[in-house]
């Protein structure tokens, strides 16, 4: 099953996204939800159904951020579900990328999750889609479970939410949940989606003073003493020690399950409902790029011979390279959206994006974080017209002033060969709508 490589997982900490087309600004007035540690809704029918039959195999696929990528509650969830359902094998779909949430979730579900037919998907981005719109929030949610149910009817879905101690403030002074975990509860309300708000717990141990949001783990019978007994949540208060934050994590499903047993009546094929939003991203998909839309200048990386490709060509179907200016990807397609999923890094330049023939733009693929390379989007058009459209993207010859760009940050370039190119590294496009081939 696949697996996201620990290298990958550091580095995308400091992923950078942009919002997929759902709106940005900001809102503090939607209605927050009474907090609970389980809304059951219609269960969990066909997992519960498949995982009884003796010799089943089970597949759950696990789609989030850098709390799911850790060997924390997801793991320790595999294993609760084998100890739960002895007659069936339990197998994992890791989709976890950290740094990234659901406006990146809905694009690469079908790639990453759905191509390998889980019969459980756990949608885990509470956290990381803490600071999007609740209509962003809203249309990617909802974009994940009709993209689900379009392509495997019977796939059962259930939302967990994580929590961290910037966001924790409605669970302990209000018993509210914090806002994006709120507006997933109205996706999952439609669609009669199980909930887990796996930090319930922990909220209720902070607002007794019994857990420390962000210390170093015990280890000796002193330091454990000098603790007083407080649960030692994490080491940066985001990201659970798998010793101790993610088994209170896990011991929310536990706490769970029978209450979505009990709930979990009507097996079958399940049914859309009529949308939340019209313009939810269900459409929304990840396609590799081929030379079909490139120039002759680029080159598919190996990965037996390329470390970049090697760590990243996993999630996009390949990786191109080219540092020619002039060099091209281009392509038409029917639809509202287009970005490039990349990688950036050192060895990057800029280049010029043109929409059906209009005014160019630059765009630099070179940050203050490009001391080494990563998976990042390049938007190249959004809130366009639902037709025909034509995109290019070329190399240009001047590169940016990366000496400027790290110095913001305080980093040097450690090696000025490494910096001293204009490539560009494109694996994947992300689209609402279809290429047109």
């Amino acid at each position: 099953m696949r697996k996201a490589p620990l290298a990958l997982i550091a580095t995308c900490l400091v992923m950078l996204f942009v919002l997929c087309p759902c709106g940005q600004a900001q809102t503090n007035d939607y209605p927050l939800v009474a907090a609970k540690e389980c809304t059951p809704r219609l269960g969990l029918p066909n997992l519960i159904a498949r995982a009884n039959r003796k010799g089943s195999e089970v597949k759950i696929g696990y789609l989030g951020g850098s709390i799911t990528a850790q060997p924390g509650w997801r793991v320790l969830s595999l294993a609760l579900l084998q100890k739960t359902f002895p007659n069936a094998h339990f197998a994992e779909i890791n989709a976890a990328i950290g740094g990234t949430g659901s406006d990146l979730g809905v694009f690469r579900l079908q790639h990453d999750v759905l191509d390998f037919k889980p019969d459980l998907l756990f949608v885990e981005f509470a956290v990381n889609d803490g600071g999007a719109s609740p209509q962003q929030i809203t249309r990617c949610m909802e974009g994940i479970v009709r993209q689900t149910w379009h392509t495997l009817p019977n796939c059962d879905i259930c939302f967990v939410y994580t929590v961290t101690e910037s966001l924790a403030a409605p669970m302990i002074t209000d018993g509210k949940f914090p806002r994006s975990a709120s507006v997933m509860e109205a996706v999952a309300d439609r669609y009669g989606i199980p909930s887990i708000h796996m930090a319930m717990q922990v909220a209720a141990l902070a607002k007794a003073g019994k857990l420390l949001w962000s210390a170093p783990l015990p280890k000796t019978d002193q330091e454990k003493a000098a603790e007083a007994g407080k649960v030692v949540f994490a080491a940066d208060s985001v990201h659970p020690y798998p010793e101790t934050g993610h088994v209170l994590y896990r011991e929310a499903i536990e706490r769970s399950l029978p209450g979505i047993r009990a709930a979990s009546k009507h097996a079958g094929k399940h049914k859309l409902a009529k949308p939340l939003d019209p313009e939810n991203l269900e459409r929304a998909s990840l396609v590799p790029v081929s030379p079909a839309v490139l120039s002759t200048g680029f080159q598919k990386l190996d990965a037996a011979s390329n470390n970049i490709a090697k760590s990243f060509e996993h999630y996009t179907g390949g990786i191109y390279r080219a540092a020619n200016a002039g060099d091209k990807l281009s392509f038409k397609f029917k639809g509202t959206y287009a970005a490039v999923y990349d990688i950036i890094g050192p060895d990057c330049g800029q280049v010029r994006v043109t929409i059906d023939g209009g005014a160019p733009r630059t765009v630099a693929r070179f940050d203050s974080f490009c001391t080494y390379h990563r998976l990042a989007t390049l938007l190249l058009a959004s809130d366009l017209k639902d037709d025909i459209h034509t995109v290019t993207v070329e190399i240009l010859p001047d590169q940016p002033d990366k000496a400027t760009i790290l110095a913001s940050r305080g980093e040097k370039m450690d090696n000025p060969v490494r910096f001293n190119d204009r490539a560009f590294y494109p694996g994947a496009l992300l689209l609402v709508g279809e290429l047109i081939r």
